[in-house]
């Protein structure tokens, strides 16, 4: 196990307690990876220092804390320019990481499915790329000799050009798993579709896997899953959404790895509402909700449906709750609703309120069609609620709630006569 020592150096007027609270959760993802840590040290910067991102005196005093408490490593909580990394190991004599290539690494271990392996690795080499010359050691110039003789290449120029070609392999791939999931995605047209997005350990796949009630992978640590998981869950009253886990997201989040991962994150993109999950008992929940914001923007879904899931809210006392409720009310205009993975009796709320949802983008309509016709008849009730029937001299007049993909289908049929109903 690698022994971490952990680097805050924020800015000068970032609120002391929020600084705390980021080296707090850089040493849970350090955990997460596998680390221990055995040291922190803190900086208040104006602005970063050119060459060590920290000052001088401080980074002496870091070297010292280093050989102290025998550390093989160090993490900072700020992204490091390929040239201060560089400086940083030919000082401390050890590795040093930051923020982002520590998030990276705990993807590369949690990827499961064949996708987010590609997706990890193309973002781990579009970071690495830039930074080759502190991690690659087999730096110095191919010497002149019998077959080595020729444009005297560099290895770090070969080993640019190779990652070169492997990102652009990477990227073809995932092309066409996107290709594959907007199949899928068509093929689930006319069901109501949900997604849950939300910071890290939110408890975004305890409240799919009490929903649903299937098996999910579900652990109390950050990016415990990284695969999406698609689920269908009944809302009641013949009712059904199908509600995807997507990536959790977190402060400071890797701009590549949002971008590698924006294939899957398009499941978000083409839900009919996002169910933001907010973990309830977090002191930092309104800075956490402000970083899902920033990164769904990022990924066009600024002006996307949401409701707010406040989650964990077992954890909180009636005073606490109510605080929270007063709180919430003045800062969302959002509908918000408050439940537990834990207590099933609490989930009623959420789904009444995706029901409402579903029940709210159908169209209500009227459709003659042959009374022989039994197979068309059943997916009337399979995928609509059926308000009314008559039959009448070898026709069927069916009076249907249908989402309007299917109503538009059914337009194109020449069998069927169908007349919205106002």
């Amino acid at each position: 196990m690698d022994r971490a020592v952990l680097v805050g150096a924020p800015e000068r007027d970032l609120d002391p307690r929020l600084a705390d609270e980021h080296l707090t959760e850089l040493a849970r993802l350090t955990d997460t990876a596998g680390g221990s840590v055995v040291g922190t040290l803190r900086q208040r910067l104006e602005r970063p220092h050119p060459r060590f991102y920290i000052g001088e005196g401080k980074a002496d005093e870091l070297r010292a804390l280093v050989h102290a408490r025998g550390a093989d490593l160090v993490v900072f909580d700020e992204e490091l320019s390929p040239a201060q990394g560089k400086n940083l190991e030919d000082l401390l004599n050890v590795r040093v990481l930051d923020r982002s290539e520590l998030i990276l690494d705990i993807f590369a271990t949690r990827a499961r499915s064949h996708e987010a392996r590609m997706q990890v690795e193309l973002a781990q080499l579009e970071y690495l790329l830039p930074r080759l010359r502190r991690m690659w050691s087999h730096l110095s110039r191919i010497r002149g000799g019998i077959g080595l003789r020729g444009p005297g290449e560099t290895q770090l120029e070969t080993d640019r050009r190779l990652i070169g070609v492997r990102i652009s392999d990477l990227k073809e791939k995932l092309r066409q798993v996107a290709k594959a999931r907007e199949v899928q995605r068509r093929s689930r047209q006319g069901q109501f579709r949900a997604a849950l997005v939300g910071y890290t350990n939110a408890g975004k796949s305890s409240l799919l896997r009490a929903l649903s009630g299937a098996e999910l992978f579900v652990e109390d640590r950050l990016f415990a899953t990284l695969d999406s998981a698609t689920r269908t869950v009944d809302l009641g009253s013949g009712y059904e959404a199908l509600i995807t886990d997507t990536v959790g997201f977190i402060r400071k989040l890797p701009h590549h790895l949002v971008a590698s991962f924006r294939s899957t994150l398009e499941e978000a993109r083409e839900a009919d509402v996002l169910l933001h999950v907010v973990d309830a008992s977090h002191p930092d929940w309104e800075e956490q909700r402000q970083v899902v914001f920033e990164v769904l923007e990022e990924l066009g879904l600024r002006d996307a449906e949401r409701i707010l899931v406040f989650n964990k809210v077992d954890r909180l006392t009636h005073a606490e709750e109510e605080a929270l409720r007063d709180r919430v009310r003045a800062l969302e205009p959002r509908p918000a609703v408050f439940v537990s993975a834990l207590h099933p009796a609490s989930l009623e709320a959420l789904r009444d309120t995706l029901r409402a949802r579903t029940r709210a983008r159908l169209t209500q309509v009227e459709v003659r069609l042959p009374a022989a016709d039994g197979e068309m008849l059943a997916a009337l009730y399979r995928e609509g609620e059926v308000l009314h029937r008559a039959d009448e001299d070898g026709t069927v007049l069916v009076t249907v709630r249908l989402p309007p993909a299917v109503v538009g289908r059914l337009r194109s049929d020449a069998r069927v006569d169908v007349r919205e109903v106002a």
